[in-house]
């Protein structure tokens, strides 16, 4: 059978990535898509880069339009990233019939809606394992792997950038700023690293796995983010000291009242697998009510892990290009016309515990004052710790840190008691709080 053609836009680390995999395992890859797939043409603003990774045989050209309008292509990669002109070329591409691979969770997480809308409309694929969790088959494993269960959660370390910051920061006691520079050296963190360090693309990605596992549509505009930026080395110190460590966790939660979707750093018990997932490394933790719980675990990014799962796209469109549009695998896992409304719940409403820290007055009655007003509010403690003064602010020092467990609260009344707390003479500098997840 004559091998599909697929046109690739964009022929940097991925792209580059994509034709060596490729190359190398054309034979096995084969095997299992039943035909051969070959890139037969790139576009690329950088023409003589693009030469250089496609070699010869393969049309190099400026204009990604000019993929699009070939009519041998049968499927476009999307490796541009971005909102802007990615989206216009993703949906000319769909539009002009082709099949569309994507490593975009941008895109997908802020467009989704409208380009599945016309995926479906047109009766092609998108695919996008390669959007979330680089090498790790998360996407095709909450759309088809655990598709008998009703999936009850998720968490996931899904930025290997933060997750290499918050390691190193435990690991050698640094502060923030100085491992972030450390990552920047390493190439493990941008020049901008914004969108990283503020939660931002952690926010993309459990957009998008949480449409799969909920059958919801995605929506990042409704997800409550923060990053990492503020996080202090002594919190890592005391959240070691109390049998934790702290994650930037991006979860998605079914509750009666809604869906959760945040993303934000979180405790999490030492003795848990994703507690240990260190460095760069990439970690999903899912639960389904029919299999329990099961992790999923690897390179988060790079050149060959992600060209592993565009691969991976690329296979399954082949598989099924000719099948009926109607019975091919639904790009959310649950067909258009059963995507449920659940509500996406404000971070107010969301109930979890807290690790909170309070720089106070190392006076008589400070502690009685705090516990009071908590139990006032109907949060209860699970632990306490107050440090030596000497331990805080150094010998004679006047100030010590007060370090309160609570058990579950809701969010909105956390921070109604929070403001009250801050409001108290003996509380010296802003509280600290970062919420606890057991993940039992």
């Amino acid at each position: 059978m004559k091998p599909i053609q697929v046109g690739l836009l964009g022929a940097g680390t991925v792209g580059s990535g994509t034709f060596k995999v490729l190359l190398r395992n054309q034979e096995e890859i084969k095997r299992r898509a039943g035909r051969g797939i070959e890139i037969t043409m790139v576009a690329d603003l950088d023409q003589a880069r693009a030469r250089e990774v496609a070699g010869e045989g393969v049309r190099v050209v400026a204009d990604a339009r000019d993929v699009i309008a070939n009519p041998d292509i049968d499927i476009v990669i999307e490796l541009i990233g971005g909102y802007g002109v990615a989206k216009q070329l993703v949906l000319e591409a769909i539009a002009a019939g082709k099949h569309v691979v994507t490593a975009n969770k941008a895109l997908l997480a802020v467009h989704g809606t409208e380009i599945f809308a016309a995926a479906h409309a047109k009766g092609v694929m998108v695919a996008f394992e390669a959007a979330v969790a680089g090498g790790i088959p998360i996407i095709k494993a909450l759309r088809e792997g655990l598709t008998a269960n009703s999936i009850q959660w998720l968490a996931g370390i899904i930025n290997g950038t933060t997750n290499f910051i918050l390691s190193e920061m435990r690991d050698k006691g640094l502060d923030f700023a100085t491992v972030l520079k450390e990552a920047q050296r390493l190439g493990y963190a941008e020049a901008d690293p914004t969108f990283d360090i503020e939660g931002v693309d952690a926010g993309h990605k459990v957009t998008l796995m949480s449409a799969i596992a909920f059958g919801i549509p995605v929506q990042f505009d409704k997800a409550h983010i923060e990053g990492i930026t503020k996080l202090a080395a002594q919190d890592i110190k005391y959240a070691e000291q109390l049998g934790y460590r702290i994650k930037l966790l991006g979860i998605t939660k079914r509750t009666a009242q809604g869906i959760e979707l945040r993303v934000h750093p979180s405790l999490v018990p030492s003795k848990r697998l994703l507690a240990n997932v260190e460095g760069a490394m990439n970690a999903v933790v899912v639960h389904g009510d029919a299999v329990g719980t099961t992790l999923y675990y690897g390179k988060g990014a790079g050149s060959e892990p992600t060209a592993s799962a565009v691969i991976a796209d690329l296979v399954d469109i082949t598989r099924l290009h000719t099948a009926d549009a109607a019975h091919r695998v639904p790009h959310l896992a649950f067909h258009p016309d059963a995507m449920s409304d659940l509500k996406v719940l404000p971070m107010a409403e969301v109930v979890t515990s807290y690790y909170l820290r309070l720089r106070v007055a190392d006076q008589a009655g400070v502690l009685a004052k705090v516990t009071g007003l908590l139990a006032t509010a109907g949060i209860s403690i699970d632990a306490v710790l107050q440090r030596e003064a000497d331990e805080v602010g150094g010998e004679g020092s006047t100030q010590t840190d007060l370090i309160i467990l609570t058990h579950d609260a809701r969010e909105g009344t956390v921070n109604d008691v929070l403001a009250e707390l801050q409001a108290l003479p003996t509380v010296l500098q802003p509280i600290v709080r970062i919420r606890k997840e057991e993940l039992s």
